[in-house]
C-alpha cells in the first residue's frame, strides 16, 4: 500500500508578527516544517506533498534539497480547501497522512499507529482537561459521528474533553470522494477538513482513533509565546530521556539539544550547555556551564571547562579544554591534550600530550607530541590571499608571544624564544630566537599632552 503525506504549510502566522512564514520559525534549531518532514521520512512515505502559501518562495527555498511536491494554495480558505489543492497529486489508491506544518513534534511512532490501524479513516484524538479553542469529538454509542469546532459548538458540546488533533490517515479514495463536496456554511466561512468525518459517518464508514503518547505531539504554534513554551517542553522531554539513560544534567530546565546527541556513561552536563547538530560524548565526560557544542565528538574522561565553543571538532580522551576555548572546524586533538583559556584552534591537529594553555591562535597547523605552546603565540597562516600550514614537531617549546609565519616547519625538540617572529624552518634540537636587540635611549623625553 502506498503512503503519501500531505502537510498544510500555507498559513501566514499573523500572530507571530514576523515577515518570516510561520513554518520557518525555529524550534530546537530547525524550522517547524523541518520537524514534520523528518518525521514523515521515518515512516517511509512515498510522496511528501507540502501545501504552501504566504511567502511561499521562502519556504520552497528553505527546503530546496528535499524531495517535496509543492502545491500552492493562493487563498487560505480553510483546512479542507488546503487539502483540496493536493487532490490532483494524489493517486486514487493508497492512504494519505494529513499533517500540519505548525504542529512540529508529532512522533513517528504515533503516526505509524495511525497508518497501521488498517482503517480507511483514522484520526488522532486526545482527552484534555482544558480543551478550550479546540474542535470537539462527538460520539454516539462509542463511535465518532462528527467534529464540531469551538466557535460552532453548543454549550453542551463545549463540555466535551476529547479533542481533534487535526491529524488524519485517510484512504485516498475517500479524499477524492468527499473533499469536493465541502461547503463553507459555518461561523468562520471556511472549508473545514473536519466535515469529511460526518460525510464518512453518513456513508457508514467507522472512524478509528489513536491517541499520542505525549500531549506535546499535537501542540500547534500560533505565536511567540506558544513557540517558547513548546521549546521548553521539548527540551525538558529530551533532557528526561538522557537522564533516564544515566546522564547527570545539573538543571534540565537549562538544557538545550538542537539535534542528535549520543552519550556514554556517567556524563555530567552543567547549566546552559547547548548541543547542535550531531554530537557524540564518551564516558565520564564533564561539560561546564555555558558551552556550545556543534557537530563535534568528545572522547571519554575529558573535562570541558565553562564557556568553551566547539564546531565540527574532534577531542580525544583525557583532554582538558577551556575555559573560554574555541575549537573551530577540523580542530582535532589526540589523548591527553590541554587547551586553556582564550585559545582558538582552526584546522589544527594536536598530538598526544600537546598543550596550549593560554591566549593562542593556532590555525592550519599540526602540533607534535608533548609540545607546549606559550601564551600569546599565533600561527600567522594567512597572507591576505592564501592560507598556509605550520608544522610543529614533537617536544617543542614555543615561548610566549611568538609569531610563526606560515609556511614554516619547526623541527622536533626546538625551543623558540619568547617574542620571536619565525619566518624560516627550524632544525631539530635547536634554540631559535628571532627578535630585535633591546636598546635603551637614555636622553629620550616622553611626550606630554599639549594644554594650549
Amino acid at each position: 500500500m502506498s503512503l503519501n503525506v500531505i502537510i498544510m504549510a500555507a498559513g501566514k502566522g499573523t500572530r507571530m508578527k514576523s515577515t518570516k512564514p510561520k513554518v520557518l520559525q525555529p524550534l530546537a534549531g530547525k524550522p517547524l516544517l523541518a520537524h514534520v518532514l523528518m518525521t514523515a521520512q521515518k515512516i517511509n512515505s512515498q510522496k511528501n506533498i507540502v501545501i504552501y502559501g504566504f511567502e511561499g518562495q521562502k519556504v520552497k527555498d528553505a527546503f530546496a534539497d528535499e524531495p517535496i511536491e509543492w502545491v500552492e494554495q493562493t487563498e487560505q480558505l480553510g483546512t479542507g480547501h488546503a487539502v483540496q489543492m493536493a487532490l490532483p497529486h494524489l493517486p486514487k489508491d493508497g492512504k494519505s497522512l494529513i499533517l500540519s506544518g505548525d504542529v512540529p513534534l508529532i512522533g513517528a511512532d504515533t503516526l505509524q499507529k495511525l497508518v497501521d490501524s488498517n482503517a480507511p479513516f483514522a484520526m488522532l484524538t486526545m482527552q484534555m482537561t482544558n480543551p478550550f479553542g479546540l474542535g470537539r469529538i462527538i460520539r454516539k454509542d462509542g463511535k465518532i459521528i462528527a467534529i464540531v469546532e469551538e466557535k460552532d459548538a453548543t454549550d453542551a458540546q463545549k463540555q466535551l474533553t476529547e479533542i481533534n488533533s487535526g491529524i488524519y490517515c485517510v484512504a485516498n479514495e475517500i479524499l477524492h470522494k468527499y473533499l469536493n463536496n465541502l461547503t463553507n456554511n459555518n461561523a468562520q466561512g471556511e472549508y473545514y477538513l473536519t466535515d469529511i468525518v460526518k460525510m464518512a459517518v453518513d456513508d457508514g464508514i467507522d472512524i478509528a482513533t489513536v491517541s499520542p503518547a505525549f500531549a506535546f505531539e499535537i501542540e500547534g504554534v500560533n505565536d511567540r509565546i506558544q513557540l517558547a513554551n513548546l521549546e521548553r517542553t521539548w527540551q525538558r522531554h529530551q533532557a528526561e530521556i538522557l537522564m533516564k539513560n544515566g546522564v547527570h544534567i545539573i538543571d534540565p530546565s537549562r538544557f538545550e539539544l538542537r539535534g542528535d546527541l549520543k552519550v556514554g556513561r556517567d556524563v555530567q552536563i552543567d547549566i546552559n550547555v547547548i548541543f547542535e547538530g550531531d554530537c557524540k560524548i564518551g564516558d565520564n565526560v564533564i561539560i561546564g556551564a555555558g558551552c556550545i557544542i556543534k557537530n563535534s565528538e568528545i572522547a571519554s574522561n575529558t573535562i570541558i571547562l565553562p564557556y568553551s565553543l566547539f564546531d565540527h571538532a574532534s577531542v580525544g580522551e583525557h583532554n582538558q579544554i577551556g575555559p573560554f576555548a574555541r575549537l573551530r572546524p577540523q580542530a582535532i586533538t589526540a589523548d591527553g591534550v590541554h587547551i586553556g583559556n582564550f585559545v582558538e584552534l582552526k584546522n589544527t591537529q594536536m598530538a598526544q600530550g600537546a598543550k596550549a594553555n593560554h591566549l593562542a591562535y593556532l590555525g592550519d597547523a599540526t602540533i607534535g607530541q608533548k609540545t607546549n605552546i606559550g601564551a600569546g603565540t599565533i600561527t600567522a597562516n594567512y597572507d591576505g590571499v592564501n592560507k598556509y600550514k605550520t608544522v610543529i614537531g614533537d617536544e617543542v617549546r614555543v615561548g610566549s608571544n611568538a609569531v610563526l609565519i606560515a609556511p614554516v616547519v619547526i623541527g622536533d625538540r626546538v625551543t623558540v624564544g619568547g617574542g620571536s617572529v619565525i619566518t624560516k624552518d627550524c632544525q631539530d634540537d635547536t634554540l631559535v630566537i628571532a627578535r630585535g636587540r633591546q636598546v635603551a635611549i637614555d636622553d629620550w623625553v616622553r611626550p606630554k599632552k599639549n594644554t594650549d
